[in-house]
């Protein structure tokens, strides 16, 4: 009875000692399910290692590490502006003003990333005689976001009840400061977690950026793959380096959660 309640969910009347433990051994023991997983699947496969030839090409993945985060980091800033943009022209009275913004949306959230590299980097990129890839591969991936950010902030203003609005128009509000005080609070409050997972495909979805050969993450991997002939060598430093950037991501968009959380 004492080993099989170690394992379940802390309560309420817990210490802060018992509920540390409690996490604690289930980690680890979760973490012991994995290993053993992955070690049998290996261990059937027969598979001869060979982590020497990809040390040597360490610097490579770490410059790819850094460019997949510049690219990403800027791409986002631009995203949530035209995320942010676009949300507020779908709720514009200007017809072809929010139409346009309904337009954007759907056509990105409906069609392939890798249709829409193709599209922008050797059609409208090249018709604006923009050269520079970095350049066109942050924009790509700014528009490509910024549609599925703009669904977000959509979502959490529309789930301000209505009750809320007619109260801020019951006082005086104006609709600035009914936006301002009622509903952009209320909206960004239950935002973060959509926002850090569209943050941690954004950063996993810039790997297509090497498709017109840009020098991320992935395609130095690849490259390493392609003289090594290493392939697990070579994709197993690219899983820890994306999850070296998406779960801090992930971690920071909990806490930021249960620092806006507030009962109702």
């Amino acid at each position: 009875m004492l080993f099989t309640s170690l394992f379940l969910e802390p309560r309420n009347g817990d210490t802060a000692k018992n509920k540390s433990v409690r996490k604690s051994v289930s980690f680890l023991v979760a973490i012991l399910i994995l290993s053993i997983v992955l070690f049998v699947s290996f261990a059937a496969l027969s598979y001869q290692w060979n982590w020497e030839a990809a040390f040597r090409y360490r610097l490579k993945f770490l410059e790819g590490w850094f460019t997949t985060l510049k690219i990403s980091s800027v791409s986002f800033i631009f995203a949530f502006a035209i995320g942010s943009l676009s949300t507020l022209c779908s709720r514009s009275r200007f017809l072809p003003l929010k139409y346009l913004a309904s337009l954007y949306v759907e056509l990105i959230r409906g069609t392939p990333l890798l249709v829409q590299i193709f599209l922008f980097y050797y059609v409208i990129a090249d018709a604006a005689n923009v050269q520079n890839r970095y350049v066109v591969g942050v924009a790509i991936m700014a528009i490509f976001s910024g549609a599925y950010i703009s669904e977000i902030l959509r979502a959490g203003i529309e789930g301000v009840g209505r009750s809320q609005l007619l109260s801020a128009k019951s006082i005086g509000f104006t609709e600035y400061q009914t936006f301002r005080y009622v509903i952009a609070p209320q909206a960004l409050r239950s935002s973060p977690p959509a926002l850090a997972g569209q943050t941690a495909n954004l950063i996993k979805d810039s790997s297509l950026l090497s498709i017109i050969a840009i020098s991320e993450f992935t395609l130095n991997a690849q490259e390493v793959n392609a003289i090594t002939y290493s392939s697990f060598e070579s994709f197993f430093p690219l899983a820890i380096g994306y999850l070296i950037i998406t779960l801090p991501i992930m971690r920071l968009s909990r806490y930021i959660e249960e620092r806006l959380r507030y009962d109702t």
